[in-house]
């Protein structure tokens, strides 16, 4: 199993040795990505010459020996003009270990230390025969990144929390609206049942009505004249027997021009 990511791209130039100097993927480029980075302190056991051998020995890097001691670049990708944009630089000299590396817009800035600090550890990992390093150093990055990783994953977590707290609020006011209308619906519902109990009763009282013939109530306004010597209130008639007014006027006027009865001024 190999210690280092399969890469990208192979092969990296001296403009990326350059890019990672100056922050900068290139003169072509118009965003410009940050560059991070750290450094411990290691006590070279071998030679730098060794400690290159061992890094030609991976392939996507290309490893370039300096005044002071080695360099290896690893570039992950290039802009449209070819120039090294998502890189990273290791530096060894006889007492340190250094990596640089970029950090493009759009990139997390959390989760591309993670990633190179993963790295970082499988280059040290691979270092380990050539340099005596201080594992307290390495922990001391591995709690940094642990710490920012947790950091992130919480606030994270508040914002998702806060989102569903949000959304739980309007869902419950959604609710109480929704009961409210049902609530209002059956109301509305018993009303018109109420509604339209009146209404087939008065159609029924209506039906009664309209099946008394003329002649019989005829016969009956007559009847009520004599019981009532020789009187009758429309108002008390129509009520008695569920008869219009309009109706028993018509009638009496019937009766009247008929000669059936007389209208006494």
């Amino acid at each position: 199993m190999p210690l280092i990511p399969t890469p990208q791209q192979k092969g990296a130039t001296a403009s990326a040795q350059q890019s990672a100097k100056t922050g900068q993927p290139g003169t072509s480029s118009s965003r410009t990505p940050l560059v991070d980075g750290f450094k411990i302190s290691a006590k070279l056991k071998t030679s730098i010459k060794d400690v290159s051998t061992a890094l030609r020995s991976i392939s996507f890097l290309e490893v370039a020996q300096e005044k002071d001691g080695a360099s290896a670049a690893y570039v992950e990708s290039r802009d449209i003009n070819r120039i090294p944009y998502l890189f990273s630089i290791l530096r060894l000299t006889d007492d340190s270990i250094e990596l640089e590396y970029t950090i493009p817009s759009g990139i997390s800035p959390k989760k591309r230390r993670l990633d190179m600090v993963r790295y970082f550890m499988n280059l040290v990992t691979l270092l380990s025969t050539h340099y005596t390093i201080d594992t307290k150093v390495i922990l001391q990055i591995m709690e940094n990144v642990v710490k920012d990783a947790t950091d992130s994953v919480g606030t994270e977590y508040s914002k998702l929390y806060t989102e569903y707290d949000t959304m739980k609020k309007e869902l419950d006011d959604v609710k109480r609206k929704l009961k409210r209308l049902e609530d209002d619906n059956n109301a509305l519902r018993r009303e018109n049942y109420d509604v339209k109990g009146r209404n087939d009763e008065l159609m029924l009282r209506l039906g009664k009505l309209e099946n008394l013939t003329d002649d019989v109530l005829r016969a009956k306004v007559q009847e009520w004249i004599v019981e009532h010597n020789g009187e009758i209130n429309i108002v008390e008639f129509s009520k008695v027997n569920n008869v219009n007014e309009v109706r028993v006027e018509e009638v009496l006027n019937q009766l009247v021009t008929e000669g059936y009865i007389e209208s006494v001024q």
